[in-house]
């Protein structure tokens, strides 16, 4: 007989494959998501003091992902504000912590145990400033220059080093082109069990005209680089059950394990 917290672990499940199966919830959401996003929904969280500019959807899934991958390492694209590697580093930093009590050890706050590298290829004065003085900062590595700049990759693939699970986020420039060159350079990096996730690919499944100033947009943007990645990369499959929890996300079909 299975115990009471397995029994309530696969009655969620079953829920979620439901959400995922109902089309009215599924279309409110959509429609939803889409005046929201007109609001600019996403601009108006932070995470410890530094704008995050995500969903707090996503931000909860991400949060279930670290808990359960335990990355010794997070690849960012994309930087802007800092929030996101403000809570990677924040999540870690409980890693670290449960691991350590668990251990009977201390920590040595000067030599952290897991980290996080941002790549961004402007990364502007006054937010690298608040970044570097944020108490997480220890965690944090900053690169500037192009997520797909050889040089770029080769030394975010040094800071990796011989980590044993790793973890990537890409959510810079996301046309087709940039979004597909990211995966190719940096999935590889991702450890089997663990995830690729890929934002922003919901501009798929928004209105057109919502992305006018933006060198992005239906037909060009994250979800169809991730359609031709993963039809030459059986090493990766999406992971539905993120999506089907969430509903809102801006990562439908985004949440890539890799699996071989």
């Amino acid at each position: 007989m299975t115990d009471p917290h397995q029994r309530f672990l696969e009655e969620c499940e079953r829920e979620v494959a439901a959400q995922g199966e109902d089309a009215r919830l599924k279309a409110l959401t959509r429609d939803w998501f889409t005046a929201a996003n007109a609001a600019k929904y996403s601009y108006h969280f932070s995470w410890l003091g530094r704008p995050i500019i995500q969903y707090p959807q996503d931000i909860v899934a991400f949060q279930e992902l670290i808990w359960t991958v335990k990355p010794d390492v997070i690849v960012e694209t994309g930087i802007a504000h800092g929030g996101s590697l403000i809570l990677s580093a924040s999540l870690l930093a409980m890693l670290d912590l449960f691991e350590a009590a668990q251990a009977g050890e201390k920590l040595d706050p000067a030599a952290p145990k897991r980290k996080v590298i941002g790549v961004d290829i402007d990364i502007r004065q006054h937010n690298r400033e608040a970044i570097e003085a944020h108490p997480l900062a220890q965690r944090i590595t900053m690169l500037q220059g192009s997520s797909v700049d050889s040089g770029i990759v080769e030394q975010v693939r040094a800071l990796v080093g011989d980590a044993r699970t790793v973890l990537v986020s890409l959510d810079s420039n996301h046309t087709h082109e940039h979004v597909l060159a990211e995966l190719e350079a940096y999935a590889p990096m991702v450890s089997v069990g663990s995830y690729c996730v890929v934002f922003d690919t919901v501009i798929e499944d928004l209105p057109e005209d919502m992305f006018a100033d933006r060198p992005w947009s239906r037909g060009n943007n994250a979800k169809t680089a991730v359609r031709e990645f993963l039809a030459s990369n059986n090493r990766f499959a999406i992971d539905k059950a993120v999506e089907n929890k969430l509903l809102i996300t801006v990562a439908p079909d985004g949440f890539l394990k890799r699996i071989g």
